[in-house]
C-alpha cells in the first residue's frame, strides 16, 4: 500500500525512507536555535523536521504539575518545576506559523504532533503535510476521530502499545473514512536497550495491516534507523539536537548532525541495494563473464587424433572458451588439430 505522505513524498514499505527530524522541544523556547536546527536538517539531507505543538493547559493536569517540582537527579537536562520547563519550552502559534514559514523558504517539510484537538486544528489551518500522532495518544480513541476527519495523513507511533491497541487504533481511524495511515514501531523508553527494540516488530506490523511501515527511533546513533531500513522502514523519526550536551528533555538520546546525515545518507544505499527478490544478473555483471571466468583450456599438449580423456581437460581464465559445465561433451571426441598445453578448446577442434 502506498500512501502521499507529502506533496514531495509517496511512501511504501521498502522505499527509499522519508527521514524526519524530531526537534520536539529541543528548540528549548529559542527561536533562533530552532531556526539554526532546521538549517542542520536541510543540509543533512533530511525530508522533514518536526515540532510538537502543546500547551501548559493541553497536556499535563494540575495534579502531575503538583508532583513535579523539581528534577533533582539531573540538573544538566532540566531546571525547575514541570510546569518552569513546559511554560519555557513550548511553541505559541505565532512561533508555529514562523517555523512553518521558515520551514517553505528551505524547502523542507514542516510538521507537528498535536496534543489537543486546538492543536489539530491550528496545524490544519498551517496546511501541514500529515498529522503525527504521539504514542501517549494511541488510545485516545475521541483524539483519534478528529484527527482522522481532518483527512490529513496520519502517522501514528505505536510505543507503549499492545497489538490489540494498534488495531483498534487503525480501525478507528479507518472508520472515520481516512485510509491513509502510516505506523512507526517504537519503544517509549530513552534510551532502550538494545534487546527491547524487537526491530522485526516492522516485519509483523507490515504483515499484520497492510500499511506503510516506518520506525520511530530512541536509541543511540545511527546503526538501529539503518538496520529498519534493512526491513523496509519506510519512515525514520529520530530525535535531533545541534548539541547533546544542551539542557531539556531529549539533547542526549537525539542524533547530532553528524548522525544525522549519516542516516539520511546511508539509508538512501540501504534501500537501493535491497532491489528486489528476483535474480537478476546485471548487464555490467554479465559483461564480467568473460573475464573472471573460466573456460576449459588442455591440460598438457595435444595432437591431432587424441581422443579426450578428462585428465586432458584444466580450467583457466578467460571465459571466452567453452564453460566449464560443458566438459562432458568433450570427452570421448577426436581431436582434428595439435593443440599446446593451455589451449583454450573452441568446437572447431574436433572431428
Amino acid at each position: 500500500m502506498k500512501i502521499q505522505l507529502s506533496p514531495n513524498k509517496e511512501v511504501y514499505n521498502f522505499c527509499e525512507p522519508y527521514i524526519i527530524a524530531e526537534i520536539g522541544a529541543n528548540h528549548n523556547g529559542d527561536m533562533d536555535l530552532a531556526k539554526k536546527m532546521i538549517d542542520s536538517a536541510v543540509e543533512c539531507g533530511c525530508d522533514a523536521v518536526k515540532f510538537q505543538s502543546w500547551t501548559p493547559k493541553s497536556l499535563i493536569a494540575k495534579e502531575e504539575y503538583d508532583r513535579n517540582q523539581s528534577y533533582d537527579d539531573s540538573p544538566k537536562k532540566h531546571f525547575g518545576s514541570l510546569k518552569e520547563m513546559v511554560e519555557k519550552y513550548y511553541l505559541r502559534d505565532d512561533q508555529h506559523e514562523e517555523l512553518k514559514n521558515y520551514c517553505q523558504e528551505k524547502g523542507v517539510d514542516f510538521c507537528s504532533s498535536p496534543f489537543s484537538i486546538e492543536e489539530i486544528d491550528m496545524l490544519v489551518k498551517l496546511n501541514v503535510p500529515f498529522l503525527k500522532i504521539a504514542s501517549m495518544d494511541i488510545n485516545n480513541i475521541p483524539f483519534l476521530k478528529y484527527a482522522a476527519k481532518t483527512m490529513k495523513p496520519i502517522v501514528v507511533s505505536t510505543g507503549m502499545s499492545t497489538l490489540a491497541e494498534i488495531e483498534t487504533a487503525v480501525q478507528t481511524i479507518r472508520n472515520e473514512g481516512n485510509q491513509n495511515i502510516v505506523l512507526l514501531h517504537c519503544i517509549s523508553i530513552y534510551p532502550p536497550k538494545d534487546k527491547d527494540i524487537h526491530l522485526r516488530n516492522i516485519t509483523m506490523l507490515q504483515q499484520a495491516f497492510n500499511l506503510p511501515i516506518g520506525f520511530s527511533d530512541h536509541s543511540f546513533g545511527a546503526s538501529i534507523p539503518l538496520a529498519s531500513v534493512a526491513l523496509g522502514a519506510c519512515v525514520i523519526e529520530k530525535h535531533f539536537t545541534l548539541d547533546k550536551d544542551l539542557p531539556g528533555w531529549d539533547h542526549e538520546i537525539s542524533a547530532n548532525p553528524v548522525e544525522m546525515k549519516t542516516i539520511c545518507e546511508d539509508s538512501k544505499k540501504i534501500a537501493a541495494a535491497l532491489g528486489n527478490v528476483y535474480r537478476t544478473v546485471s548487464d555490467e555483471e554479465e559483461q564480467k563473464k568473460s573475464k573472471f571466468r573460466r573456460s576449459i583450456v588442455s591440460s598438457k599438449k595435444l595432437t591431432k587424433g587424441d581422443v579426450i580423456k578428462e585428465t586432458d581437460l584444466a580450467y583457466k581464465r578467460p571465459g571466452t572458451g567453452i564453460p566449464p559445465n560443458e566438459y562432458n561433451y568433450l570427452i570421448g571426441r577426436k581431436l582434428n588439430t595439435d593443440l599446446e598445453e593451455d589451449s583454450l578448446f573452441n568446437w572447431n577442434n574436433f572431428e
